[in-house]
């Protein structure tokens, strides 16, 4: 769930010299950032939750409690998906709105997010920790590059005719789902976030959506500019609050007709099972994963080691797609393995708003495991042994061996001579336990969409 856009901040922290030169052309935090949104968002008003309750948000950096946020949880659920099924209804404005006018809303909410770029990036890096200048390079171009992708494909989606036997016309239609749950990750808040919401939205189908209780504060300050852009009541609905309750509340809501979730394989599996026994709706998983990265002799070892190094290390190894097994022709391996530890010891570690730092506060770590091969067939059988299958990257010269071995490998995602290089207009999920469904591209439409078959007799003339 990265962008591969970190190339910018990484150049210039290659040279001390150049970096501290360039200081003044780089983008700075809000200061003294005020929060100003911390209640639920329905019906694109600001609630208190009905039970009254507020839950403490922090600086993981520091430890301190930036403020405390209304929870959401069944009630308020239950609020929110009325005011979505309303906004839903046949007749309602939204039902109503031409698709194109649908693509503009979305486009005006890029331009928004566009103009309030440095605060989003600041609030990133306050609540959840990670470097402002990944935030506001990384983070937030993918945010605008993924609302305005799918602003252009909102009057774009279409049937076809079909020609079937006898007197008769038929064609398709692809037609919105209905009310969408969402619940989605403290690692990359706000670019999932655009994720989950921009597909959806642009297929016709309303929202509600539970950001992490870890870090809400960007998906809030999003509801304001959901209401700026002039998206109508009850289509989005921003709900903060516990898995348990508010997430669990989603899973198994009966007036939900899709939910898509990205976090953990054991809480996919939860949200899969509730999903069953309630109204068998539809899901779309986008779970964990232990992805290979596989180096050949003959790569640009300097280069594959700096790439092999960001994917494990970025966004503090955080990561979804983190290449934790990293796998390294024999030849080559003890010099591999040298260079990565003389990287990994360079990685400079501090505060978010710094702009050297690399290395923020963590939640859990990156773990950089290096292991040995011999052949590729060895390797690909490794590689493969996993009950995950979320991304895997393979460095080598050879376009032979680089094409043998992303046809082998069990991986929604395989990079070659690359990594983490993501972007709004290719499909994105796992094979195996790392989830099912895909996000991101045309495919992420196909996940909010119905298919609607129409036939029509064709009467006979007389003779």
């Amino acid at each position: 769930m990265t962008s591969s856009k970190i190339e910018m901040p990484g150049e210039v922290k290659a040279d001390p010299a150049a970096l501290m030169a360039s200081l003044h052309l780089l983008p700075s935090p809000t200061p003294n950032l005020e929060i100003k949104y911390t209640k639920i968002f329905i019906n694109n008003e600001w609630q208190n939750s009905e039970s009254g309750r507020v839950f403490p948000v922090y600086n993981p950096a520091t430890g301190e409690q930036v403020c405390e946020v209304q929870e959401a949880d069944k009630v308020d659920i239950d609020k929110a998906v009325r005011a979505a099924r309303l906004a839903f209804s046949l007749g309602s404005v939204w039902r109503r709105m031409d698709a194109s006018e649908r693509g503009r809303l979305l486009g005006k909410l890029a331009d928004l997010v566009e103009r309030d770029r440095a605060p989003l990036a600041t609030m990133e890096s306050l609540n959840g920790g990670k470097p402002f200048l990944q935030a506001f390079y990384v983070d937030l171009q993918g945010v605008i590059k993924t609302l305005r992708y799918y602003a252009g494909w909102a009057d774009k989606i279409h049937g076809m005719t079909i020609p079937v036997d006898g007197d008769y016309f038929t064609f398709t239609r692809h037609e919105p789902i209905g009310v969408c749950g969402q619940i989605i990750p403290w690692n990359f808040p706000l670019l999932m976030f655009a994720w989950k919401i921009a597909p959806a939205l642009c297929c016709g189908n309303t929202v509600v959506i539970k950001p992490a209780e870890q870090t809400p504060l960007s998906a809030l300050y999003m509801g304001a500019l959901i209401k700026e852009a002039g998206f109508p009541p009850g289509v989005i609905n921003i709900l903060p609050g516990y898995g348990p309750t508010a997430g669990a509340a989603i899973a198994s809501h009966i007036g939900i007709d899709k939910i898509a979730f990205t976090g953990s394989t054991e809480v996919g599996k939860l949200i899969q099972e509730a999903a069953g026994r309630s109204n068998l709706k539809r899901v779309t998983l986008e779970l964990g994963g232990k992805s290979p990265n596989i180096i050949f002799a003959d790569a640009d070892l300097d280069y594959a080691v700096e790439q092999a190094h960001q994917g494990v290390f970025f966004n503090q190894g955080q990561c979804c797609t983190a290449g934790s097994r990293i796998f390294v022709e024999e030849s080559i391996y003890e010099e591999f393995v040298r260079r990565s530890v003389e990287r990994a010891k360079r990685r400079i570690v501090g505060s978010p708003f710094d702009p050297t730092t690399e290395q923020g506060p963590q939640i859990f770590g990156p773990v950089q495991e290096i292991l040995r091969f011999k052949t590729m067939d060895e390797v690909i059988e490794r590689a493969n042994n996993s009950d995950f299958g979320l991304v895997a990257a393979v460095f080598t010269n050879d376009i032979n061996k680089a094409l043998t071995v992303s046809s082998a490998m069990q991986a929604g995602t395989v990079w070659i001579n690359c990594y983490n290089a993501l972007n709004a207009q290719s499909p994105f999920g796992g094979f195996k336990m790392s989830g099912n469904g895909r996000e991101m591209g045309e495919f992420g439409l196909r996940e909010y969409s119905e298919v609607k078959t129409v036939t029509v007799k064709i009467p006979q003339k007389n003779s």
